[in-house]
């Protein structure tokens, strides 16, 4: 079986998940887009053959869909993620799931109410082979409990559009997700420090921001954001547990010894590091949509809690407290993702 996908939204990421389920994922073809922008749908659609509808809801109710991509602005992200689900059909979206809690608690009610998993939540960096090989470490208890995680979160510029509050909703995001999943453990509090600010950043924003999180059983965990950093894309991950540590590899790179130096080259750009993770999360969704399995990737409850979380994130940020994210207890419907036992 080929599965038939319907893809809302077509601006870069969009285009590039209709490239990566033509020419890299095996068992998938794109049949319908939409986008707001009726040209550039019809640029990314005619190139795979697919049909141009009218709307999200056309693309979601179309015979020949049998799941959905969702790469629109993320304020729509909920209707077509709720369209889909009401038709009971598979719903891949982009973070963030939605933009508010209430809307991810409508969608967290409507899958609950279909009564089986349909969606999930395109946070790449779980298929990433790295923090795939961190999660079984600490899952197999051989540092022993966590107790700490250091992280960085590093971009070489940031454009002038980009604006203080989206180093936690756009950046920080992935390591929000990535650390629950990891940790198997949930984050009730966050702190924002501002230390001195790079001056080679727009005059509007706070760059470098440090943020801290505490977890329900008491990790501790320190995030480095910092967008302008110059020399290169740069994410570091380091959990320190009761008997060892085990960090996160940098991408496999070769040395090059010339005039006097040994070197070794630094990536510039998040397409580059996690073109295999984004790879490795359609060809997982994918083969779930053909057996007509639920998705095992990130799940509405995982979007809910990142939106959450980074809003509250914002809110230190603004207000210079601690604050606690207050999220909602876990529902059963979504267990938690190792049999990893605490003390």
């Amino acid at each position: 079986m080929t599965v038939r996908v319907g893809v809302i939204g077509a601006g870069w990421i969009g285009k590039e998940h209709i490239r990566r389920l033509t020419d890299t994922i095996t068992g998938a073809r794109v049949t319908a887009v939409i986008d707001i922008d009726a040209a550039r749908a019809a640029e990314a659609a005619a190139p795979v053959g697919a049909r141009v509808l009218p709307d999200g809801a056309s693309v979601v109710a179309a015979d020949d869909v049998d799941a959905v991509l969702v790469t629109s602005w993320g304020p729509t992200h909920a209707e077509h993620v709720l369209n889909a689900i009401a038709a009971g059909k598979p719903v891949f979206c982009e973070k963030p799931l939605a933009t508010t809690a209430e809307d991810c608690l409508k969608i967290i009610e409507a899958e609950q109410a279909h009564g089986r998993r349909l969606v999930q939540v395109g946070f790449m960096r779980r298929y990433d082979a790295g923090y795939r090989q961190m999660k079984q470490v600490i899952d197999s208890g051989r540092i022993g409990e966590p107790l700490i995680v250091h992280c960085a979160h590093r971009n070489p510029t940031a454009p002038e559009s980009y604006t203080s509050s989206m180093a936690a909703l756009d950046t920080a995001v992935h390591e929000v997700d990535v650390l629950r999943w990891l940790l198997d453990d949930e984050i009730v509090s966050t702190q924002v420090v501002t230390p001195r600010t790079t001056g080679k950043r727009f005059e509007h924003l706070r760059d470098p921001q440090i943020m801290l999180f505490e977890t329900a059983k008491g990790v501790r965990i320190d995030l480095e954001v910092f967008v302008n950093c110059q020399y290169g894309y740069d994410i570091q991950c380091e959990a320190v547990g009761e008997e060892g540590l085990v960090r996160l590899p940098d991408p496999a790179a070769v040395g090059v010894r010339t005039a006097g130096q040994h070197s070794t080259e630094v990536l510039t750009d998040w397409v580059g590091r996690f073109a295999d993770a984004f790879d490795t999360e359609f060809r997982e969704w994918i083969a779930a949509v053909d057996a007509g399995n639920e998705p095992t990737g990130p799940s509405a409850w995982d979007g809910y809690a990142a939106t959450v979380i980074t809003s509250a994130t914002v809110e230190a940020l603004e207000s210079g407290r601690v604050i606690a994210t207050d999220l909602k207890p876990r529902p059963t419907f979504w267990p938690l993702h190792s049999s990893r036992k605490s003390r």
